[in-house]
C-alpha cells in the first residue's frame, strides 16, 4: 500500500489548480484499471489525500463517486475498501461488453484509431515477452478502450472506462494470470486483422467467441468460492 500511495504523488499535476473530486476519482479509477489496487484492499484517507495533495472531504467525495461505480465498498466503522465484483457482476459486465464492443467492430476505423489499437496490441506482446502479466492486463484494458472508441461517442467511452476498471478487479481472481491473459495476446492481433481488412461481420463473430472464452475462464475461477 505504501508504494502505491507514494506513486500516487506523481499524479498531482493532473489535478491542476482546481482540485475536484471528479479528477481525484479519475486518477483512482485509472490506477484500479492499471492493477495498482486489489480487491479487499483498504484505502487510507490520510495517505492518499497527502499523496495527491487534496483535502479529506474532496477524497471522500471521490470515494463516494467510485462507490456508485461499484469500484469501492464503504464498510461501517471500518473504512473504504476496493470491491471484489461478484459472479453476477461478471455476467452483466460481459453482457454490456457484447453490446458496446460488438457495435464498435462493425464500424469502419480511422487510421488514427487503428494506430492506437495496434499500439495496445504491441504493448501487450512486449509485456508478455518479459513475463509481465500485469502489464499485459493493462495493455489489454487499453486495447478494449481503444476498440470501443470506434463508436465515436464520448458517453460510450466514459461508460467503458468505468466498466473496464470494474473488470480489472475481476482479473484478480485468476490464480494464474498468464494462463488467463496469454491466449488473448494473439486473439487481439487476429481481431485487429479482421477489422483492418474490412470484414466487420467476421470481426463481430470472432469478438463474440472471444468474449465468451474470457467470460468462461473468469466464471470458472470463481467456482471454488461460490
Amino acid at each position: 500500500m505504501d508504494n502505491v500511495v507514494a506513486d500516487l504523488s506523481q499524479d498531482r499535476p493532473r489535478l491542476g489548480r482546481s482540485s475536484t473530486a471528479e479528477r481525484v476519482a479519475d486518477i483512482l479509477r485509472d490506477r484500479i484499471s492499471e492493477g495498482f489496487f486489489q480487491p479487499g484492499q483498504r484505502l487510507s484517507e490520510e495517505s492518499i489525500s497527502e499523496a495527491l495533495g487534496v483535502s479529506r472531504n474532496t477524497l471522500r467525495e471521490a470515494f463516494r463517486l467510485l462507490g456508485h461505480e461499484r469500484l469501492l465498498d464503504h464498510r461501517l466503522n471500518r473504512g473504504v475498501f476496493v470491491r471484489l465484483p461478484s459472479v453476477e457482476d461478471v455476467l452483466d459486465l460481459y453482457r454490456v461488453r457484447r453490446v458496446l464492443e460488438g457495435a464498435a467492430v462493425r464500424r469502419k476505423p480511422s487510421a488514427e484509431a487503428l494506430t492506437v489499437i495496434k499500439e495496445a496490441v504491441a504493448d501487450a506482446r512486449r509485456a508478455a515477452a518479459k513475463d509481465d502479466w500485469q502489464g499485459v492486463g493493462t495493455a489489454n484494458i487499453r486495447f478494449h478502450q481503444a476498440l470501443v472508441s470506434l463508436n465515436d461517442s464520448p458517453r460510450i467511452d466514459e461508460a467503458m472506462r468505468q466498466l473496464l476498471a470494474e473488470l480489472r478487479l475481476v482479473f484478480h481472481v485468476m490464480e494464474n494470470p498468464r494462463a488467463f491473459h496469454e491466449p488473448f495476446v494473439e486473439r487481439n492481433l487476429t481481431l485487429v486483422g479482421l477489422i483492418e481488412s474490412g470484414r466487420p461481420e467476421e470481426a463481430a463473430a470472432y469478438l463474440d467467441d472471444y468474449l465468451e472464452h474470457a467470460e468462461r475462464l473468469l466464471i470458472h475461477a470463481y467456482e471454488p468460492n461460490r
